[in-house]
């Protein structure tokens, strides 16, 4: 008899994501002692539901694939006891077989709210762990419900296809994380951990109104799904593949046209611009200002439409002022972009 069907669907869709790191997965040239080194891959693993799934998953079929299965759980301390539910995380994957596993204790701030400023904590210990360890990949736990609300967040914010285009399966430098769930409801991994006794913790956090995504997961999704019906999470999804290949498209216009802009010194032309669609300008409206020293999550859309109208709307504007010390200005049918 075969695993349950929630079980089965979580470990042929890690298996298939180990099966991607292994085979795209390059050996050093010389592997000390003519031995090719096996490689690592750690989950990141909170101790809800998703993450502890895809633990499981991962330590039943790292193994077979000849791959080391590791885990690490960060400790946002931003809940009293916070430190000890860490530490229970901790055995709970040692008792998986992960190894290694380890508890990070990390420092919110307060830059960009609460979720982003936790979420900008969590990655960096992520990274330095990943590092720390010489870890091929990072596994996260996102389902597709997520998915659902970080394409709803991003049309809130009304920042454009990009936003819509939700979490990509692969991230991070040198496609260091990934999501095998993205294709799976978050009933699915609830499940499997309920036919495998596997304890999971759920998170105030989760719940709490004080928090946007919260208040969409808890109100805003339902509130849509009675509206317009089941079936909302999936297309809204299927919005974000299809925003993401989109965006992606674009993305590599724009790569591709942004030297055709530039005059010999390497300055935009604001006519070449102006001859673009505005969708391809506009990105490379953005690329030069973050090259020139604006950080990208503090550069939103009306921040590029300021600078798109030195270009459309010329009627001479004032200097533009963006994040970072940035100032976009046009000066003789040039736009001049750089740190004010």
């Amino acid at each position: 008899m075969g695993p349950h069907p929630a079980v089965a669907a979580i470990r042929l869709a890690v298996r298939r994501v180990l099966h991607d790191i292994l085979t795209g997965h390059p050996a050093p040239p010389d592997p000390p002692h003519g031995r090719t080194p096996t490689p690592l891959v750690l989950v990141a693993c909170s101790g809800g539901a998703d993450s502890t799934a895809l633990a499981s998953a991962l330590a039943f079929e790292a193994p077979k694939l000849g791959i080391r299965a590791g885990g690490v759980t960060v400790d946002h301390g931003l809940q009293p006891g916070s430190d000890l539910r860490a530490e229970e995380v901790v055995l709970r994957m040692r008792r998986l077989g992960l190894d290694p596993v380890e508890a990070v204790a990390v420092t919110v701030g307060r830059e960009g709210g609460p979720e982003a400023a936790a979420r900008d904590a969590r990655y960096a210990a992520l990274d330095a762990a990943a590092a720390r360890h010489g870890a091929t990949a990072v596994l996260l736990g996102h389902t597709r419900d997520d998915q659902a609300e970080t394409v709803l967040l991003g049309l809130a914010r009304g920042s454009g296809i990009r936003s819509l285009s939700g979490m990509a399966a692969v991230s991070g430098a040198d496609g260091r994380y990934r999501r095998p769930f993205l294709s799976l409801d978050r009933q699915t991994a609830r499940k499997a951990c309920l036919v495998q006794s596997l304890p999971v913790w759920d998170d105030p956090h989760n719940a709490d109104p004080a928090y946007t995504r919260s208040r969409l997961r808890h109100e805003g999704l339902p509130a849509l799904e009675k509206a317009l019906g089941r079936g909302v999470v999936q297309a809204l999804a299927r919005t974000a593949q299809l925003s993401r290949d989109d965006a992606d498209a674009l993305d590599t216009w724009a790569r591709q046209a942004e030297a055709s802009v530039r005059d010999a010194t390497g300055v935009l032309e604001c006519a070449k611009l102006y001859a673009l669609p505005p969708a391809v300008r506009r990105r490379i409206l953005r690329r030069a200002a973050i090259e020139a020293g604006a950080p990208a999550g503090s550069l939103f859309a009306r921040h590029i439409e300021e600078v798109d109208r030195l270009i459309t709307g010329w009627r001479g504007q004032k200097a533009i002022n963006l994040p970072g010390r940035v100032v976009a200005q046009r000066q003789g049918g040039r736009l001049v972009i750089r740190q004010g």
